[in-house]
C-alpha cells in the first residue's frame, strides 16, 4: 500500500525534527520567524505530551499527510505523533502576514480539536490528495468518532461522502429495529423533521404548505440550501446531504410520524408495498436544539452557550450571511458545545439587508398605535426587535444581554456591512483564540 504521509523519527532533538518538518512544508513565501515558531511548538509539545509520552524513547515518530490542507486564509499540516501502540493527533495551522510571510499560529493536539477543524459546519478543504481513500483512512484514525462520509465531504469529495453515507445508513437501518419519530423540539413552519433514536442524523422535508406568516415556495427553500452549500459556513451552519426518492421500510415509521407526513407533505411520500418512498429529503447531523438545551442547563452552561449563540450570529454576519429567523429553536448545540444554525429558509446575504433604528413616535397616537407608524420596506430590519427572540427565557436573555447587546443596535450591523463593502475578509479560526501562539521574537518566547 502506498504511503500518503511523511515520517520524521525523533532521532535527535525535537527542535531539529520540527525544523526539518517545517522546511519540508515551506512555501515560496519565507517564514516570518521560524525559530520563534519552533520554540513555541516545543514549549507546548513538551507540556502537553510529557504526561503521555516518554519523549526520550527512540521509537517516537511524527507522521504528517504529504500535502497541506487549504481553507479560507489558512493552510494546515495534519499528522500524528506515534510511539509504539500509542498515538496523538495534531494539526499545525499556517497563516500569512499582510507583508507576505507565513507563520505557525498554534499546534492543536487531540481528536476533539482536530475534529472541530474538520467539522461538518465548515466550508470544504482544498487538498491535493494523491490517493483520497488513504487520506480518509489516515484522518479517520485521528478522529475515530467522525463518520467517514463527513471526512470525504470535508476534503471536497462530496459525491464520495454522499455515497459512503448512504451505505452506512443502509447498514444501520438493516441492523436496528427502532422506529422513526417526529424530532423533538418546536415544529418548524417550513420543514418537517424526523429521526431515529439510535441514529445521529435527522431527516428534513419541505412542507407542501407553509405555516403563516411564511410566504415562499419550495424552490425558494431549495435555493437557500444550495446557497449554504456554496457559501463559507464559518463553522456556524450545518452541512446537509440532499436525496431524491429515498426508500425506507414503512414499518419503521411510527403512527404519529405517518400522520404528520400525510398532513404536512403528502405530495412527497408514496407507499409501495412495504416501502415508503420520500421524494425529496435533506439529511443533517443531529444536534440538541438550543431551546431544549437551555431547559436543563446550569447557570454556567447558560452563560457559555449564550456566548456561543452570540458568536454564531456575529460570525455568520461577518461572512455576509444574515440568518433571518434567529429564534433559539433554529440553532443547535453540538457534542463539542458549539452553537450551529440549521434553519435556512430566511437567510439572505447581509449586504441585501437595510438595518434601521425604529423611529421615535411623534405623538401619543403613534406611541399607542397597534401597527407601525413608520414605513417598512421589504428588506428593512430593526435590530431592536431581536430581544423578542428570548421571550419566555429570562436566564438566556440576561446572559446574552451581558455579552452581546451590541447585536440590538443597527450601527453594529451597518459597521459589518461597511467592512464587507471595503473588501475585508474576516478571520474564522476553527480553534479558540486562547490557543494562538505569542508572535514575539524568538528570543522573547524562549525566555518566557
Amino acid at each position: 500500500m502506498s504511503k500518503v504521509y511523511r515520517v520524521y523519527p525523533l532521532a535527535g532533538s525535537l527542535e531539529k525534527l520540527l525544523r526539518e518538518l517545517l522546511q519540508d512544508y515551506a512555501f515560496s513565501l519565507p517564514y516570518e520567524d521560524l525559530e520563534r515558531d519552533i520554540a513555541s511548538i516545543v514549549d507546548v509539545t513538551g507540556r502537553y505530551l510529557a504526561p503521555r509520552f516518554d519523549l526520550q524513547r527512540n521509537d517516537i515518530q511524527f507522521q504528517t499527510l504529504e500535502h497541506h490542507f487549504f481553507r479560507n486564509k489558512g493552510a494546515y499540516i495534519v499528522g500524528r505523533i506515534v510511539s509504539g501502540p500509542d498515538s496523538m493527533p495534531f494539526v499545525l495551522p499556517v497563516l500569512h502576514t499582510e507583508s507576505g510571510e507565513v507563520y505557525i499560529d498554534t499546534i492543536l493536539f487531540g481528536a476533539d480539536k482536530v475534529s472541530v477543524i474538520f467539522s461538518f459546519t465548515r466550508a470544504y478543504f482544498m487538498v491535493d490528495a494523491r490517493i483520497p481513500s488513504q487520506y480518509v483512512l489516515f484522518l479517520q484514525q485521528l478522529m475515530p468518532a467522525k463518520p467517514i462520509s463527513e471526512i470525504y465531504s470535508s476534503m471536497g469529495y462530496n459525491k464520495h461522502g454522499k455515497t459512503y453515507y448512504y451505505r452506512c445508513a443502509y447498514r444501520h437501518m438493516t441492523s436496528t429495529h427502532d422506529q422513526f419519530n417526529v424530532a423533538p423540539g418546536i415544529k418548524g413552519m417550513v420543514m418537517s423533521v424526523f429521526t431515529l433514536p439510535s441514529y445521529d442524523f435527522v431527516f428534513k422535508i419541505i412542507k407542501d404548505r407553509f405555516t403563516p406568516p411564511k410566504e415562499m415556495t419550495r424552490e425558494q427553500v431549495k435555493a437557500k440550501y444550495r446557497l449554504v452549500k456554496r457559501w463559507d459556513r464559518a463553522g456556524r451552519m450545518a452541512d446537509t446531504q440532499e436525496f431524491t426518492n429515498l426508500a425506507f421500510a414503512r414499518e419503521r415509521f411510527s403512527d404519529e410520524l405517518m400522520k404528520e407526513l400525510h398532513k404536512v407533505a403528502p405530495s412527497l411520500i408514496e407507499e409501495h408495498g412495504k416501502a415508503l418512498i420520500i421524494k425529496h429529503v435533506y439529511v443533517e447531523r443531529r444536534m440538541t436544539p438550543l431551546n431544549l438545551y437551555l431547559q436543563d442547563a446550569s447557570d454556567e452552561q447558560v452563560v457559555a452557550v449564550m456566548d456561543e449563540y452570540g458568536n454564531a450570529i456575529k460570525q455568520l454576519a461577518a461572512a455576509n450571511i444574515f440568518p433571518g429567523d434567529m429564534l433559539l429553536k433554529n440553532f443547535g448545540v453540538t457534542r463539542h458545545g458549539r452553537v450551529v444554525f440549521y434553519d435556512y429558509d430566511e437567510i439572505v446575504p447581509l449586504m441585501e439587508c437595510n438595518f434601521r433604528e425604529i423611529p421615535a413616535p411623534r405623538n401619543e397616537a403613534e406611541e399607542l398605535a397597534s401597527s407601525p407608524w413608520y414605513t417598512v420596506g421589504p428588506n428593512d430590519i430593526f435590530p431592536e426587535e431581536f430581544r423578542l427572540f428570548f421571550s419566555g427565557n429570562q436566564r438566556a436573555r440576561s446572559a446574552f444581554d451581558e455579552m452581546h447587546s451590541d447585536i440590538y443596535q443597527a450601527s453594529f450591523w451597518q459597521g459589518l456591512q461597511q467592512r464587507i463593502r471595503e473588501g475585508h475578509v474576516e478571520d474564522f479560526f476553527p480553534y479558540r483564540r486562547k490557543f494562538r501562539f505569542n508572535r514575539a521574537p524568538a528570543r522573547q518566547v524562549a525566555g518566557s
